[in-house]
């Protein structure tokens, strides 16, 4: 299976082909989820200005995003961000790092903003987990992020785990048959030996999680379904595994329907193949109609 970049390409690329020669620069676009960019040279061609918009910013600010993105950008954010949009950064490509490796690090840091800002309420809810455990106490706050219409993660902490729960809409029925193979496949990889430290993965159809049944206004339809990661200590208890961990969890699901796509267009060309060979065999057993010649005799 293919797994997606935490990072923007077209971020990365476009700054990186910038800071070899700058010129004016005006590009709108949009990542996964809806998220708006908008990569600008609105004052003069060697300093460009990233802009986001977010529709969840409102709850990632509670939780937190702000110090996320203050901590990797410092000064590179903008107090007057440009208007329609949540947060802005200013590069200045004149100041960037001459060494080629620097270079690269800062501008594919620049293209995890969005990662970055989805980061807080993981990195919140790691911290919590480690206060209830020393502290011996029972839950953590309840964090929501209704990061798509319909849609939304639900991260809560306790002493033992953090528990992410993402719900997701299943516009077809094939979709949904689709979606529960493949997260079958994580609960049943989770059985070789060589995985078994990874997250416990649960699924469950229009049902809603024990965790989040009393959330009010959560949707009751069959085209609904709920996958739940129980993630233990060991899944963010040194720094590189838990921004690891946080790269794959806020991805899984546009990884997830990402492959039913794949797989539901790997089927259709299967299946034009296949009536294809079938059309060959009807034209091959088709009869020949024996044409009628006009015999004459010898007189």
């Amino acid at each position: 299976m293919i797994l997606l970049e935490s990072h923007n390409v077209i971020i990365q690329t476009t700054l990186t082909d910038k800071a070899v020669k700058p010129s004016s620069l005006d590009v709108l676009f949009v990542d996964f989820d809806g998220v708006r960019f908008h990569l600008s040279t609105p004052e003069k061609k060697t300093v460009a200005q990233l802009s986001m918009n977010i529709r969840c910013w409102d709850e990632l600010a509670a939780y937190g995003a702000l110090d996320v993105l203050r901590r990797e950008y410092g000064t590179l954010i903008k107090a007057q961000t440009e208007p329609e949009y949540n947060i802005s950064l200013d590069i200045d490509l004149e100041q960037l790092p001459a060494d080629e490796a620097s270079r690269e690090a800062l501008i594919k840091s620049i293209s995890l903003l969005k990662r970055n800002a989805l980061a807080a309420p993981f990195e919140s809810a790691f911290r919590q987990q480690k206060e209830l455990e020393a502290s011996g106490s029972s839950l953590g706050d309840l964090m929501q992020i209704h990061y798509r219409d319909e849609e939304a993660i639900y991260v809560r902490a306790s002493p033992d785990r953090v528990t992410v729960i993402f719900s997701t809409i299943f516009r077809e029925e094939t979709d949904r048959i689709f979606g529960k193979v493949f997260v079958q496949e994580f609960v049943d990889a989770r059985r070789q030996p060589s995985i078994q430290n990874a997250p416990q993965v649960l699924y469950t159809n229009r049902d809603p999680p024990l965790e989040i049944r009393d959330v009010p206004g959560l949707r009751d339809s069959e085209d609904i379904g709920y996958v739940t990661f129980v993630l233990f200590p060991r899944h963010f208890a040194k720094p590189d595994v838990s921004y690891n961990t946080i790269s794959h969890i806020q991805l899984f699901r546009d990884y997830l329907h990402y492959h039913i796509k794949c797989s539901k267009a790997y089927m259709h060309s299967r299946m034009r193949h296949r009536v294809a060979e079938f059309q060959k065999i009807l034209n091959r057993a088709k009869t020949e109609v024996a044409t009628t010649t006009e015999r004459k005799t010898v007189t």
